[in-house]
């Protein structure tokens, strides 16, 4: 899921001055106590530019206090819990997420955005479900012994036991901030590790106040650590370079984790990505059109086509090409850009000033390219006091195939660039010729074809006639550029712990 965690600092020098609201403090959260950093800097609101917000952030020394207590703890009592009692803490923690759950859905919204209903139905209810789902998975979880005879007659009992890796980075992006905390935090401490979690310095405020929710669950303090910050020589480059973590998870664009991956080399530490995507959508003739069209339109446009899982290329086979552009098209002008409070809002802004630049240099980018733009293109005008927000407007586009930048590069905005293709063989070939690999969805009413594309694609998650259908316990993941490693159900825990062998002579 790609820019998440970006790295430069906040555009302060462009915001509008403090409101007449009081400006939070979000503090780092260290041993259980809140901890001032060597320096503030800027949240803003996305709907309107606003100075909301001065997060702490920190240093080497808070970075060095962080894994020192994360280190006590697994030490302490926390890394003397049997499975049981760390379940039972993490069924806690999901129903205080539920108790929090207006708190936590202001946090997201005011962070993001977002509107509120997509905050409560996907972003706050996923994070109780992740806790719950996570204690039953370790609650279950077995793994191998061997009774083994040799030939002399001896025998022995070989049998493995799951360790904590120990010391884990954790690493987390701005697009949908709390659900993929803790899709990750929920594994690791079902299996046992300590964590220090530095969020998105665009998305400060829900690990801040989950932070305070794992306490009063029960989790002793120093298991889990919050520290703010930005990438390079900041609180993201002290971190993954520590010489006291075991391990790093991280959520983010592929570049980032390239550089993740140089930090941790020299220590030989594992490292679990969930990085960019450019991911494809293949509609075929026999396809239900309706569900069809409405479907990409949720694939690409859900939460500002700021999704790791977002459709970015629609490949659509040429006989009802102009009719899927024209429903397509469509639907992303009904969409309703507004005040995340509002019911009728369906998508709200970007995350930042900068990203807007980004994107809106893509469809500069397409223009040149010669794509045709059935739908957006631009920024809105949205009066209301929204102006000053990072607005964009939903996004079409044809005329372009697979060799230009605008359809081979992540563009992480609400666009797609549709093309044409006149055989299944093609279908496949081109929604396989991109350096990505996360996620691909096939639309076809014809089952057999529709298992038979979805297996050739080469991705990590591939859906047919749905998207962001999800098991909890399925493999999540990318191959290429889009990550290293799989999160979900048992997959999780194989990260998140070391496996040793116990050999006892019978």
């Amino acid at each position: 899921m790609t820019t998440r965690t970006t790295t430069s600092l906040p555009e302060t020098a462009q915001a509008p001055q403090p409101s007449d609201r009081a400006t939070r403090q979000l503090r780092n959260f260290i041993g259980g106590e809140p901890v001032d950093g060597v320096r503030t800097f800027a949240k803003l609101d996305p709907t309107d530019g606003s100075h909301v917000a001065e997060v702490h952030e920190a240093g080497r020394r808070e970075v060095d206090l962080a894994v020192a207590s994360a280190r006590a703890a697994l030490e302490g009592p926390w890394g003397r819990m049997t499975v049981g009692e760390r379940a039972t803490i993490l069924r806690r923690i999901a129903d205080g997420i539920e108790r929090r759950f207006d708190d936590l859905v202001a946090a997201e919204v005011g962070d993001t955005g977002k509107p509120e209903a997509l905050a409560r139905d996907l972003d706050v209810a996923r994070a109780a479900a992740n806790f719950r789902a996570f204690a039953d998975v370790v609650s279950a979880a077995g793994l191998d012994s061997y009774l083994t005879e040799f030939p002399d007659g001896r025998r022995a009992l070989n049998y493995a036991v799951r360790k904590p890796l120990g010391v884990v980075a954790v690493i987390v992006p701005w697009n949908l901030p709390l659900l993929l905390l803790t899709w990750k935090l929920a594994p690791a401490l079902a299996s046992g590790n300590a964590v220090v979690v530095k969020p998105s310095e665009e998305t400060p405020s829900s690990a801040t106040l989950l932070a305070e929710i794992l306490i009063e669950a029960g989790l002793p303090a120093g298991v889990v650590n919050v520290v703010h910050g930005f990438g390079a020589d900041s609180a993201g480059e002290f971190l993954t370079t520590h010489p006291g973590i075991d391990g790093v998870t991280f959520t983010g664009e592929s570049s980032t984790g390239s550089a993740i991956m140089r930090a941790v080399a020299p220590r030989v530490r594992p490292v679990s990505f969930e990085l960019g995507g450019k991911n494809a959508a293949v509609v075929f003739a026999d396809a239900d059109l309706d569900a069809a069209i409405a479907g990409l339109a949720r694939s690409t446009y859900l939460n500002t086509g700021q999704v790791c899982l977002c459709t970015e290329r629609i490949y659509v086979e040429r006989a009802i090409f102009d009719d899927v552009a024209a429903g397509l098209a469509e639907q992303a002008a009904r969409l309703r850009l507004g005040r995340p409070e509002n019911p009728a809002t369906t998508t709200g802004p970007l995350i930042s000033r900068q990203h807007r630049e980004k994107v809106l240099s893509y469809f500069e980018l397409a223009r040149q390219e010669g794509a045709t733009v059935l739908a957006g293109g631009g920024i809105p005008d949205l009066g209301d006091g929204l102006d000053a927000g990072f607005w964009i407007e939903p996004t079409l586009l044809t005329g372009l195939d697979n060799t230009h930048r605008t359809v081979r590069e992540e563009i992480f905005g609400p666009v797609a660039a549709l093309i044409p293709f006149d055989s299944e063989e093609e279908a496949i070939a081109l929604a396989n010729d991109t350096d990505y690999g996360l996620a691909a969805v096939t639309w076809t009413r014809d089952l057999t074809r529709g298992h038979r594309v979805a297996q050739r694609m080469r991705v990590g998650m591939s859906w047919v006639n749905t998207w962001y259908l999800r098991d909890l316990r399925s493999p999540f993941g990318g191959v290429g550029l889009s990550g290293i490693g799989r999160e979900g159900g048992h997959h999780s825990l194989g990260f998140y712990t070391e496996p040793a062998n116990v050999c006892v002579q019978l």
